[in-house]
């Protein structure tokens, strides 16, 4: 077969790609099978036969020179190979269906202005690498959700990876091969934690086997970044990595990935950030309260709540007191959407009035089957082993803190607490915040911080042991103070 007939075959090819029909072209025009190519160009029969069907679309430039080499192609021949190369970085999938998000069960309530803020930077790419933390229960993966719905709308593919223990409030994905490499590419993406391996539901959990293309791999082999930066390409593509646990990112293979495909954006949500270079970090606080002593239901957090009052008890219309008692235990709850939920639950076997009764005494109690990841012993065994993971100096302020008369304080008020320099307060500061520990205001005014009333339930409610010297005297020097 002359170039010319290789060049017309191309238009007729239905499901290879351009590169892949000139592959298979040339090599039947010299009469060798896959296995004979295979052996004179010491590229695997896997790699051959899914770059002929499309399936890997960016090989390395040493495999492409191999390939020639065994084709015996000319330099017209070989640039357009390359030429083909080019147009499937630029093209990725090629997806006919942009692949979707899985699909929510229930509207999204009171995250209006996060919603838009996150759009809009990751839609323009002014962010690429957002990174959602907060407190389990917070509402992580339905914000992300709504996230991925709104640009998944506008045309661009969403690729959703969940880990296990996130929540599933969700109609999850069918499996296919964007999953299958998502799922690959994750373990080289994640640095390993106590030595296991960062294993996802993602889409599907799947594994492909490696190659001189980079296509897919096994999980934590080298070449599965590259399998998924080859079906992504140059497109505007959100991936989204759900609940990812623990750990730290490979920085290096992150920002490989990145500057690969600049047109991806990564959206992941976890309890606490990377700290890698280009990470937004962006807090995601509880529902707003009403006021003290207001009845307000137009606050989110009584929108929800009454929501999922509703849900339980459909045959009852709310009385002007259960709305009052609703804005109550939203306070009591910090308007913490899974607290909520969970709270709202037990209306099944009691009223609200003797559901606040339970809340005043102890909050925390009732909330144990909100819970967090699997294996978790309650929501507040989730509490407590995020106040494990905090330094002990900043655990020290959390614990003081707890004592102080008041719920609010300013920054002022934490440096004569912790009687250290601005910076140095304001890094524990900042700790407890993205640890979600304490929620920040800043309406008018000097900021204000506030311990979220849940966590000093647990807090109380821990076993007791003999407190810090540190602890012991922040809270001597902050009832001094007061």
């Amino acid at each position: 077969m002359h170039s010319t007939a290789v060049a017309a075959a191309v238009p007729l090819a239905q499901e290879a790609t351009r590169l892949g029909v000139l592959i298979r072209a040339h090599r039947l025009r010299i009469g060798l099978t896959q296995q004979e190519l295979a052996d004179l160009s010491t590229i695997s029969v896997r790699a051959i036969r899914d770059l002929e069907q499309g399936k890997a679309r960016r090989p390395r430039p040493e495999t492409l020179r191999l390939m020639a080499d065994a084709l015996r192609l000319g330099p017209r021949a070989r640039a357009s190979l390359e030429a083909a190369v080019q147009r499937g970085r630029a093209t990725g999938a090629g997806w006919e269906q942009p692949p979707a998000p899985p699909t929510a069960l229930h509207p999204i309530v009171g995250r209006e202005a996060e919603l838009a803020g996150l759009e809009r930077e990751l839609s323009s790419g002014a962010e690429r690498l957002v990174h959602l933390v907060g407190l389990a229960g917070v509402g992580k993966t339905r914000l992300a959700l709504a996230v991925a719905e709104r640009l998944h709308s506008a045309g661009m593919p969403v690729l959703w990876h969940a880990f296990p223990g996130t929540a599933a409030d969700h109609l999850g994905c069918a499996d296919d091969e964007p999953a299958a490499r998502v799922a690959a590419a994750v373990d080289e993406l994640l640095a390993p934690v106590n030595g296991m391996r960062h294993t996802g539901t993602g889409t599907g959990t799947s594994t492909g086997t490696s190659s001189g293309t980079g296509t897919a791999a096994a999980p934590g082999s080298p070449g599965a970044v590259g399998a998924l930066a080859e079906l992504l390409g140059d497109q505007r593509v959100l991936l989204v990595l759900d609940g990812v646990p623990a750990g730290t990112a490979r920085c290096d293979r992150l920002m490989g990935l990145l500057r690969a495909c600049p047109g991806l954006r990564l959206l992941v949500t976890s309890d606490r950030p990377w700290e890698v270079p280009g990470e937004r970090i962006f807090l995601l606080a509880p529902l707003e309260v009403p006021a003290a002593g207001a009845v307000d239901t137009s606050a989110p957090s009584v929108r929800l709540f009454l929501d999922h009052v509703r849900r339980v008890r459909p045959e009852s219309a709310p009385t002007a007191g259960d709305t009052e008692r609703a804005a109550w235990v939203c306070r009591r709850l910090d308007g913490h959407p899974g607290a909520l939920a969970a709270a709202a639950s037990w209306l099944v076997v009691c009223d609200l009035r003797a559901l606040c009764d339970s809340l005043d005494e102890d909050p925390v109690a009732l909330l144990d089957h909100l819970g967090g990841r699997a294996g978790a012993d309650g929501f507040r065994g989730v509490l407590l082993h995020r106040l494990d993971r905090l330094t002990p100096a900043a655990r020290d302020l959390l614990e003081a803190l707890c004592d102080r008369p008041g719920e609010e304080f300013e920054l002022a008020g934490i440096t004569g607490l912790t009687g250290g320099g601005l910076a140095e307060t304001g890094r524990l500061l900042r700790e407890l915040l993205l640890s979600g520990v304490v929620r920040a205001a800043h309406e008018g005014g000097p900021a204000c911080f506030r311990v979220l009333g849940l966590v000093r339930a647990a807090c109380r409610a821990s076993a007791p042991g003999p407190r810090s010297a540190t602890a012991t005297a922040t809270a001597t020097a902050t009832a001094t103070a007061a």
